[in-house]
């Protein structure tokens, strides 16, 4: 029997896995696949799933979904979040099951962008916090990268410091609060400033619960304004204002303090709602007016420099933070000042005399004129009634002309004071201003400091000379130099001006005498007392018709003139008056006879 009779194959042997070099037979092996497969997740393309980092390089991102093997992720996805580690756990989402190389293909942007705005819109509402990666600069700010979304944040709201150079946020990632979004147009807008100004938030309600009114800080200079300084005090800023700064007057903050300066400063007030606090430096120090030398009084000189001008008066200092007042009626005895900058220029040095000083409210008052003799004291001895001066004219008004004596002194020439013959409409008409002019004093007024002047009075009244010469009915050449509205100015010799009604401008003729013609006046009425002549020029050419002879009238004329010239007083004696009146009747028959 041959030895190998006896071999025979096992029972069920599989030649064909045999001879492939498999280990499994091909049950087996399905059975194992069977397996494999219930254990694997069911994922479809397009499907948003969450996978485990498996490994980090500067290039890729492996992560592990579940499938048969790892996607492959490039880093740039990631760089939003620089803390990424092994074994974390991310959203990625299936492009395809596998890919050319067997592997699946992943996205973690993708699959941000996809819950981007369901995330953005949470973190409005719940106000988060969330990481971003600066991109680039744009204008007006930086785009930043939130969710795999781009975001824009302001130049203003990247801290709560002024910015100078941007570019050195570019390629950082930094934690924002979404603070806008505009859902239609998919614009979402971030802060960094907010975090930074909630922290300090805290921070400043941390220490403002522990300040107390006139506790003393150290604090260091951060910002010097034009109103005054403010102080970081360790976390919260304080504002000096600039009046407290400095018991004197200064200009700006920037004589006192300086920025970065070490300065300790007193709590005055502090606002915990609104967390403001007003902080001050010169209450550190005492105030000047305790520091003032007792032995200073009324009445006594003092010297100092004017700070301030105002309309109203000067401000003197007189040692740094005393201040005295010169009011402008304390400026001069004799100048009516309407402002202090008139005759006093900020930093002038002044000497005047202390009217008064009150130590418990702070309070002096000074005079400049009381350091010179008061010149109305002796005004009746130097400028008595009815003498006669020479002025320079000052001023106008429109009822008369204000002139100034050398010595300061001023007075008021009246508008009907200028002439005894001129109809004035205004002073300006009758000089100008600088021009001497002669005056006499009518009248002293001591307690109010007024003096009452006259420019004709320097001659005598010729009205009283007039009166011979322009008495009723007297007929004389006259010259239209003005038309009014009730009538007409007419010049006559001897610089004397009368007036006519526009009645008795009538012209033989019928026409009306106008500005300029030269014609024959009778005298109607004459007044010595209000310097006035009423005249008519239709009167004479009326009393013609009416049959007077004008020879009579004439010779009667000449007899009055005649009679006034002999007398040369202001009463004519009984035969005179007997004569004229013999006259006048038979003038006045002849008249009655004619009608």
């Amino acid at each position: 029997m041959n030895k190998y009779d006896e071999v025979k194959p096992l029972e069920g042997f599989d030649w064909d896995t045999f001879e492939s070099g498999a280990a499994t037979s091909k049950e087996e092996t399905q059975a194992l696949r069977e397996k494999y497969a219930s254990t694997v997740e069911k994922i479809e393309p397009g499907q948003i799933v969450e996978g485990k980092v498996v490994s980090i390089s500067k290039r890729e991102v492996v992560v592990n979904v579940g499938l048969k093997a790892n996607g492959v992720i490039p880093y740039p996805e990631f760089r939003y979040n620089p803390d990424l580690a092994v074994g974390d756990t991310v959203e990625v989402i299936v492009k395809e099951i596998e890919d050319k190389s067997g592997r699946p293909s992943l996205s973690h942007k993708e699959a941000q962008q996809i819950r981007a705005w369901d995330k953005i819109n949470a973190a409005l509402e719940n106000q988060e916090t969330v990481k971003g990666y600066i991109e680039s600069r744009t204008r007006g700010g930086m785009l930043v990268e939130i969710f795999g979304l781009q975001a824009f944040l302001p130049g203003s709201q990247i801290d709560v410091k002024p910015i100078r150079d941007f570019d050195e946020f570019v390629g950082k990632t930094m934690e924002f609060r979404i603070v806008k979004v505009n859902q239609d147009f998919r614009n979402v807008v971030v802060s960094h400033k907010a975090l930074i100004e909630e922290e300090l938030e805290a921070q400043r309600a941390e220490i403002i619960s522990h300040l107390e009114k006139g506790q003393v800080l150290e604090g260091t200079v951060k910002n010097i304004t034009s109103y005054g300084a403010f102080i970081d005090l360790g976390g919260v800023d304080g504002l000096v204002h600039i009046t407290d700064l400095s018991w004197g007057r200064i200009k700006h903050p920037e004589e006192v303090l300086s920025l970065d300066q070490k300065v300790n400063v007193v709590i005055l007030d502090f606002d915990e709602e609104r967390h403001r606090i007003a902080l001050g430096l010169k209450q550190l120090t005492p105030h000047p007016w305790d520091a003032l030398d007792p032995d200073l009084k009324v009445g006594d000189k003092i010297k100092g420099t004017v700070v301030v001008l105002m309309d109203y008066g000067a401000f003197v200092e007189v040692v740094p933070g005393v201040e005295g007042l010169i009011h402008v009626s304390e400026m001069s005895w004799t100048q009516h000042v309407r402002s202090a900058s008139d005759i006093l220029s900020v930093g002038q040095e002044v000497e005047a005399v202390i009217l008064s000083l009150d130590r418990e409210d702070r309070k002096m008052s000074l005079g400049m004129k009381q350091l010179q003799p008061d010149p109305w004291e002796t005004i009746e001895e130097k400028y008595p009634v009815g003498s006669r001066h020479t002025a320079k004219v000052h001023n106008f008004t429109n009822f008369g002309i204000f002139v100034e004596f050398p010595d300061g002194i001023d007075g008021l020439v009246h508008i009907s004071d200028l002439s005894w013959t001129q109809k004035i409409k205004h002073p300006s008409d009758f000089t100008t201003k600088g021009a001497d002019m002669e005056v006499v004093v009518l009248e002293i007024d001591k307690e109010n400091r007024r003096l009452s002047l006259g420019h004709k009075q320097i001659e005598e009244d010729p009205w009283r000379q007039y009166a011979g010469s322009f008495n009723v009915g007297s007929i004389h050449k006259g010259k239209i130099v003005e038309m009014l509205e009730k009538g007409a100015v007419v010049a006559l010799e001897g610089d004397i001006q009368g007036f006519a009604t526009p009645k008795h401008l009538v012209k033989e003729d019928g026409t009306t005498a106008q500005v300029g013609e030269e014609l024959d006046f009778k005298v109607i009425d004459f007044n010595r007392d209000a310097h006035r002549i009423i005249l008519s020029h239709s009167r004479i050419h009326e009393d013609v018709k009416k049959g007077a002879s004008q020879e009579e009238r004439r010779a009667a004329d000449e007899a009055i003139k005649a009679n006034n010239a002999s007398t040369q007083a202001e009463k004519s004696t009984l035969g005179d008056l007997d004569v004229l009146a013999d006259l006048r009747e038979k003038l006045a028959g002849e008249e009655n006879a004619a009608k």
